[in-house]
């Protein structure tokens, strides 16, 4: 597998929101009565206003715990585990029904597009008694990927240059012994 090296890119609202709209894998984090946080892993959306709008039940836990503190945090996450993220904070509010449902039609063609029969949709939004979380974004890190810290990477590569180098092209040192060919030397130095 081919090494990567790390990035961050810093964007302003629209670009955080051109990278959030195609991505709907996100953890949703609100504060429980102790101050340790709920995590949800849900699937959300940018509604036409420019908010994150997550679809859920008033029973849920993650939704108590917005009513009580609204402060949120989301990981919008890649389609694949390595893929780039951010992390949003922001203020989150629950809209029940049926001030909920424009939201719920708005929050489906964001994630879906159109539905093949809206009068369906709405109903089964009012019999499963769905409500809508909308979160304003308030601040935000920046869109980063993983990988290997550029510092780090730079020293790997040289290691990966030194070891494809013929033997003979390697400078001889005072004392120097041959390598055993079944040794291997990580990154600090320390054989294995």
């Amino acid at each position: 597998m081919a090494r990567t090296v790390a990035t961050e890119k810093t964007v302003d609202v629209e670009g955080l929101l051109d990278f959030v709209r195609p991505r709907h894998q996100w953890i949703l984090a609100a504060a429980r009565s102790d101050g340790r946080p709920q995590m949800s892993p849900v699937t959300g959306g940018v509604n036409s206003d420019g908010k994150l709008v997550v679809s859920t039940y008033p029973s849920r836990d993650k939704v108590h715990n917005i009513r009580r503190n609204p402060q949120v945090t989301v990981c919008v996450m890649s389609d694949h585990f390595g893929g780039a993220w951010v992390q949003v904070d922001g203020s989150a509010t629950v809209v029940d029904l049926p001030e909920a449902m424009d939201g719920l039609v708005d929050y489906f063609r964001s994630i879906s597009g159109e539905h093949s029969d809206w009068d369906e949709y709405r109903a089964a939004m009012e019999r499963q008694g769905k409500c809508l979380i909308v979160i304003e974004p308030e601040r935000w890190g920046p869109i980063a990927t993983g990988g290997f810290p550029a510092p780090v990477m730079k020293l790997l590569d040289e290691l990966d240059d030194e070891r494809e180098q013929p033997d003979d092209a390697l400078p001889a040192s005072e004392g120097d012994e041959p390598a055993d060919a079944n040794s291997s030397m990580d990154i600090a130095g320390f054989a294995d």
